[in-house]
């Protein structure tokens, strides 16, 4: 260092323009301030590689010499195709909204419509440039990037990808620009007008290095959110693309390979959420993708075996789907996947096999064939999972898999250890989806099976209390099967639940949903079908005399609904022949 002032990055530095112009930052500065009249063209030039430089040199010290300077406000009139500083121009707001700070002083000096102006222009410098400057104003600003879609710059940068397709840097930016606003709701809407789709995947196809592909899934994730996009994608060709990528990662151990594996995978799972992609796919179950995906569940990686139960359930969306798969052999494939997972398994695994059951065992059709393939036995192996995802998963496949199945719903019933297990999860207040689905599993056992030994069975692992604390749920459709469970517990069982239905309050609950206004009809209906079985025991019948029932069920005669009308007199009549 020889200490003269070109060396020094101060205010009073010198720096050399190209065109050999030699300009201190303070005097570019003023010089710039009263520009455009009486400043040549040449040095002008000359005013902005002094700022480059410095800006090169000290990017936030500089900065904040530009925003005290006022200059900020000339730049919008130099942003305009015609001249030849634009590119420089936007170079130099690029940099400076580098700055968190020098974001809002470039929207205040009304920088951002000049700019988006520009991106209609043909000068890829310039293009760049401005592309460059938009993302850095509006970097992590959903305000400001929700204004540029408003602008209209989605479009206009999915035609700017068509076209410069070949210039690296420019393709870029507009990769970057686009993982930005994808992130935003309102742009999907815009995005599925263009063609993004269609230049996405064929600017995939040409990627060789593992980074730029990378950058290209990190677009089509959040735009693979939106239900025509994923068509668009699917149609498009991105799945071909997608299978030959999991075809030549597999077995690799590479960091990169074995996280491009995964996009890969995730991504095409994302793009079966939808139902027009995913039945696309499906092809009637002829589908080559389909076929492929079948392949996934008995690999050796957990990334392809969890991608292929997820794609399963994806696929089982539909009756016709469902009754296709299960015909051909699909439940075997599940349960030998949950069987390698039993032990130590994988819990992202196990959850997305015994999702992929639980949706195959929703038409009845498959039902039957699904217990007889031993799929309740293969569930229960997960009984004692600590998992709450797995516990939830589990007790949904069992619930649909008994529904009017009698002989299954009795068995299972009857199995001390799972109806134990589902008094301990109807406690798990923080899971409320497990304590919901035990709730619903335990009254779907008694509903099902109408048998003395479940109910027995339910009693005796202190089960009752559960089903009466489910009557007052906030959800109908959960109330309802609680009441219907109870009572059938009071008509097959009445004498072994009573201490546990008086303790749990049952009649004093009964007596609210009657007097609540806000309860729908079936719940009134149900309630008073249990009343008139509950006075068949002593101790309740007691409580039901001493709480004036018959004044809440003479006002329900007058019902609007019917079936609840009727029902009260029936009650009424019972009620006034025992008291």
């Amino acid at each position: 260092m020889n200490g003269t002032t070109e060396d020094r990055n101060e205010e009073g530095a010198l720096f050399c323009s190209p065109l050999g112009y030699k300009y201190n930052l303070s005097d570019a500065l003023k010089k710039l301030k009263i520009t455009t009249t009486d400043s040549t063209a040449d040095s002008l030039e000359g005013c902005l590689d002094c700022l480059l430089q410095a800006l090169a040199q000290n990017n936030m010290e500089t900065s904040e010499k530009i925003q005290k300077s006022g200059v900020l406000q000339v730049f919008g009139s130099l942003l305009t195709p015609q001249s030849s500083c634009t590119a420089k121009v936007a170079n130099i707001i690029a940099e400076v909204a580098r700055n968190e700070f020098m974001r809002n002083p470039c929207v205040d000096a009304g920088l951002i419509p000049p700019l988006v102006q520009l991106l209609n222009c043909k000068d890829q410098e310039v293009l760049l440039q401005t592309g460059r400057a938009l993302g850095n104003i509006c970097y992590d600003s959903h305000t400001l990037q929700s204004q540029l879609i408003n602008m209209g710059v989605i479009p206009t940068l999915v035609k700017l990808l068509g076209i410069h397709c070949q210039n690296a840097a420019l393709t870029e930016m507009c990769l970057v620009a686009f993982g930005n606003l994808a992130e935003l709701e309102s742009s999907k809407e815009q995005f599925a007008y263009t063609n993004i789709a269609e230049e996405l995947v064929k600017l995939f196809k040409k990627q060789i290095e593992h980074d730029k592909r990378e950058m290209i899934f990190e677009v089509l994730a959040p735009l693979a959110e939106n239900d025509v996009i994923k068509l668009q994608l699917v149609e498009a060709g991105l799945v071909e693309c997608l299978l030959e990528i999991v075809q030549k990662t597999v077995d690799s151990d590479k960091e990169d390979d074995v996280a491009e594996l995964k996009t890969a995978s995730d991504l095409m799972v994302l793009l079966l959420l939808g139902d027009e992609s995913m039945q696309k796919l499906f092809e009637g179950g002829k589908g080559s993708v389909f076929q492929r995906v079948l392949l996934w569940i008995p690999s050796n990686s957990h990334q392809l075996q969890l991608a292929g139960a997820l794609a399963i359930a994806n696929f089982a969306r539909n009756d016709g789907n469902c009754i296709h798969m299960v015909d051909n052999g699909i439940v075997q494939k599940l349960m030998d996947l949950l069987d390698r997972h039993v032990e130590d398994g994988n819990v992202t695994v196990q959850h997305a096999a015994l999702s992929a059951l639980r949706n195959l065992a929703i038409p009845v059709v498959n039902k039957a064939k699904m217990l007889s393939a031993g799929v309740a036995e293969a569930v229960l192996k997960f009984l004692r999972s600590e998992m709450p995802p797995v516990q939830f998963k589990l007790l949904g496949t069992l619930r649909m898999l008994i529904d009017a199945q009698a002989e299954a719903a009795e068995q299972l019933g009857k199995n001390v250890k799972l109806v134990e297990r589902l008094v301990e999860w109807c406690e798990a207040k923080d899971h409320a989806g497990v304590m919901g689905e035990s709730n619903r599993l335990l009254s779907a056992l008694i509903r099902h099976s109408k048998s003395k030994d479940v109910i027995r069975t339910i009693v005796q692992s202190g089960g009752i209390k559960h089903l009466v604390t489910m009557a007052t749920s906030e959800h109908v459709i959960m109330q309802n099967e609680a009441l219907v469970a109870l009572a059938l517990i009071a008509a097959l069982e009445l004498v072994t639940a009573e201490k546990d239905l008086e303790n749990a309050q049952l009649v004093q609950i009964l007596h609210r949903l009657l007097s609540d206004d806000r309860s729908a009809p079936e719940i009134k209906y149900n309630s008073m079908v249990l009343i008139c079985a509950l006075i068949g025991s002593e101790p309740l019948q007691k409580e039901v005399q001493s709480m004036a029932f018959l004044e809440v069920i003479s006002k329900l005669r007058s019902h609007e609904n019917k079936t609840v009308a009727q029902q009260a007199s029936l009650t009424e009549q019972r009620l006034a022949v025992e008291s």
